[in-house]
């Protein structure tokens, strides 16, 4: 006789989505933001970010609110642990795993996909859960694992706050003011950040390999107005938030750990939706 193992399974899906909300949409519709707020309403919590400098800026929101006493960052950089925290920001891969805490949320789930950091965002979906509310935030498009791995967890639905216009190819030295060039290598992020310079006047440069320091101040640069244009590579679409009106990348292929090939459309709109009124691939 065969051996049946869907009713276990059944059974350990409906168990994991046991108080667990998935809050699923595009960027820019508030996920991370909702959050902040539950993850603060709660006497504990912790939240995994997929990105170390999305982890600082979500980070220095928490400070703002409650102080600097009561929130904790860990990522694979940064380490500012108080002598009893409240709160925990983290990068998904530093979530400390002893912590009981009343509130966990996971951002970016739909990067359980992801070849090389995919197992550990889908250990802290099915894993890491808050005593009393457990948020996991992602693209609408993970919604069929959501309901297969999560089964019974609630979820909803955010639209997009603003419309996407596609607005044809540009030269790079005639984008409009408050861009963001998005590039696939280090060499190619310095070249334009360089012509732009040249020819525009200011341009601020954002990598993961840049130093957290550096990084910060170059956010700051774009943000405070200082500099119109922000060259980055496309870890700018995992959430960040940034003062946005234009998106255009510079190619439509990127080197993946593997090969060359071209962008798929997942990864097109998770940079594009961080623009505010239009994007146009260049």
């Amino acid at each position: 006789m065969p051996i049946s193992f869907s009713s276990n399974a059944s059974r350990d899906a409906r168990a994991r989505g046991a108080n667990v909300t998935a809050v699923l949409g595009p960027t820019n519709t508030g996920k991370t933001h909702l959050a902040i707020e539950r993850m603060l309403a709660h006497s504990s919590g912790i939240i995994g970010l997929p990105l170390r400098l999305l982890a600082r800026e979500v980070y220095n929101k928490c400070v703002e609110r409650v102080g600097p006493e009561q929130v904790a960052l860990v990522t694979g950089e940064e380490k500012i642990k108080p002598s009893n925290p409240r709160f925990w920001v983290s990068t998904v891969e530093a979530m400390p795993r002893d912590l009981d805490v009343a509130f966990v949320a996971i951002d970016e789930i739909q990067l359980g996909a992801d070849l090389e950091r995919g197992h550990v965002f889908t250990d802290r979906m099915l894993n890491r859960r808050g005593r009393e509310e457990t948020l996991v935030l992602g693209a609408a498009t993970v919604r069929p694992m959501v309901e297969k791995l999560l089964r019974g967890a609630n979820i909803v639905q955010r639209p997009r706050l603003s419309t996407l216009i596609h607005t044809g190819d540009k030269k790079i030295t005639r984008l409009p003011r408050r861009s963001a060039i998005v590039a696939f290598s280090a060499d190619e992020v310095y070249a334009i950040a360089e012509l732009i310079r040249r020819q525009r006047g200011g341009a601020a440069v954002v990598m993961g390999s840049l130093s957290p320091r550096t990084r910060n101040a170059q956010v700051e640069l774009y943000q405070s107005g200082d500099v119109d244009y922000l060259i980055a590579t496309d870890a700018i679409g995992m959430g960040l938030n940034l003062d946005v009106d234009h998106v255009a990348f510079a190619s439509d292929r990127k080197f993946d750990g593997y090969q060359f090939r071209k962008l798929n459309p997942a990864e097109l709109a998770q940079t594009l939706e961080k623009c505010g009124d239009e994007g146009a691939p260049d």
